[in-house]
């Protein structure tokens, strides 16, 4: 259960897959889905990293809520020690190349079209790269920020992300260890040798700690997110889940708002869900193939 101070709401946690062992969702279809969203359009949709595998960014868990990476760098960790600010701002110097050339897929493409149909009620992601943007969705709340943003974490002071790739390069023109993989955040694994020959990058303006404008694992999401969502919620007929395994809670919040107020809730993802017991069904399936299919059916 998240718990958090009063006035905040409940910060990213990593919590165990415990509802895996329950009953699964009924099966969907796409055409099931395309009934779905034709009735209680418009439907609002909660997505997730797997709109982005085809983009070539790796999702969070497999297709039973295993997690498929090391232990995340937290929040509060990240502001008090410099040893893991340049721990981060080296794993994301290499992977933010990965996420720049990523494009929008078959997921981002749909959605945006669903949108066009006046179909959607708005579009909620918990991914960080920017993907549905860069598609043209329009009015895109992103629940964790986005990746494409630093800011300064002393004076407030904002710089583009590719701006401050720049001056990492000048920092660190030879630094080129071995990347074992790409994270679906926009960071890399790396060997642990390879950090203590990273230089960091300070604030150009007051010299302090600069941080991606998204919410690390152990932060509080903005309570006035959720405020926005739940207005959307109150247009919305149903609420889609699109690539999402919903194990961050979150995510996991939006959909028991939305069981709370009575909106029937349907998902298009691979595998168990954590919200399994309140679905009406799920399309177990690439989210982008089903959603193409969904097109084709209204």
């Amino acid at each position: 259960m998240d718990r958090s101070a009063p006035g905040r709401s409940p910060g990213i946690r990593i919590p165990e897959f415990r509802d895996g062992n329950g009953p699964a969702a009924p099966a969907g279809s796409p055409a099931c889905l395309a009934a779905f969203i034709e009735r209680h359009a418009p439907v609002l949709a909660l997505t997730g990293a797997g709109c982005s595998t085809a983009s070539g960014i790796p999702a969070y868990r497999d297709a039973t809520g295993k997690w498929n990476r090391r232990q995340p760098i937290l929040y509060p960790d990240f502001v008090a020690s410099a040893t893991v600010r340049r721990r981060y701002w080296a794993r994301s110097f290499l992977g933010w190349p990965v996420m720049q050339a990523a494009r929008p897929g078959p997921a981002h493409h749909a959605l945006v079209e669903l949108d066009r149909r006046g179909l959607l009620a708005g579009l909620v992601t918990q991914n960080v790269d920017g993907l549905h943007q860069a598609a043209g969705q329009p009015g895109v709340l992103e629940l964790h920020g986005g990746l494409q943003r630093v800011l300064c974490l002393d004076c407030g002071a904002p710089i583009d992300r590719s701006v401050l790739q720049d001056h990492l390069l000048t920092a660190n023109p030879d630094w080129a260890p071995d990347v074992l993989s790409i994270n679906p955040d926009g960071d890399a694994e790396l060997d642990e040798a390879a950090y203590p020959g990273f230089r960091v990058v300070a604030c150009g303006g007051c010299g302090g700690r600069l941080k991606p404008d998204v919410v690390f694992f152990g932060e509080s999401v903005p309570r006035d997110r959720f405020e926005t969502i739940g207005a959307r919620l109150d247009r919305a007929g149903a609420l889609l889940v699109v690539g999402s395994s919903l194990v961050v809670g979150s995510g996991y919040r939006i959909v028991r708002e939305a069981q709370r107020r009575g909106l029937p809730i349907a998902a298009a993802t691979r595998g168990r869900t954590r919200a399994d017991a309140v679905l009406m069904f799920n399309v177990h399936a690439d989210c982008g193939e089903t959603l193409v299919e969904v097109l084709a059916a209204l």
